[in-house]
Order: structure tokens, then sequence, then C-alpha cells
């Protein structure tokens, strides 16, 4: 019996790990993506973060600007992709067996995970705008 049941599922396990290691490939190549854009902005940004710092900017101040430049794609994007994935729960809900489409402990899971890349994309670029030389910066307009 459990050799039938193995094998019936079988097909089922490839497609599963095949649907991780894509979704493991995504959250890769957004996070490139967003580190890349989000330090594309910084670059075009910094004479504008050289003229804040000089005028009194505290290097906090910059990183939590530059962070949250990246941050509000990534939320905005986050909750399209939570209501967007609970309405297609809903419309799969018959072809799951034993399973909720509506499970609060992975959507938690999901929206820390993609939160905790996100953060970790944007800390780079936001630390090298708040390390940015004021004086650098205005020499290179």
């Amino acid at each position: 019996m459990d050799q039938l049941l193995g094998n019936s599922t079988r097909g089922a396990s490839v497609n599963t790990t095949l649907i991780a290691a894509f979704a493991a490939l995504s959250l890769v190549l957004a996070a490139a993506g967003l580190l890349g854009v989000l330090s594309y902005l910084v670059a075009q940004r910094t004479n504008e973060i050289g003229i804040r710092i000089a005028l009194g900017a505290r290097r906090e101040q910059v990183l939590r600007l530059v962070l949250r430049d990246g941050m509000k794609p990534t939320l905005i994007g986050l909750v399209l992709g939570l209501a967007g994935s609970a309405a297609a729960g809903q419309l799969i809900r018959s072809m799951l067996y034993e399973t909720q489409p509506l499970d609060p402990a992975i959507f938690a899971a999901v929206a820390a995970t993609l939160l905790g890349v996100a953060a970790v994309a944007c800390a780079f670029p936001a630390w090298r705008a708040s390390r940015i030389d004021p004086m650098q910066a205005l020499r290179t307009e």
C-alpha cells in the first residue's frame, strides 16, 4: 500500500520541488533587482544626499530615507500579492486536500520572508548612501 501511495504522489512531489526551486530563484532575482534599482537611485541622488548631510542630516536619517524609498514598493507589492494569493486560494479551494487556502501561518511566513529579503537588499545601498562624503558629492556635480 505504501508503494502504491508513493507512486501516485511522485508526480506531485516533483512538481512541488520545481515550484519551490522557481520560487527561490524568483526571490533571489527580486532581491537583486531591488538592490540594483536602489543603488541606481542612490547614485542619481548623490548630490542631494551630500547636501542633506552637509546641512546637518544625521547618517541615521539618510539611512532611514533610503530604506523607506526601497521598502515602499516592497510593501505595496506584498499587499497586492497577498490579496491576489488569497483570491487564488479561494478559486482552487476544491483542489486542496486537508489544506486551508487562507492559512495565516503561511501568509505570515511569506510576508516575513519577503520583508526580510527586501530589507537586506535595501540595506547595502542605504548604508552606502549614509556614508557619502558631502564634499566629494558636491564636487562631482
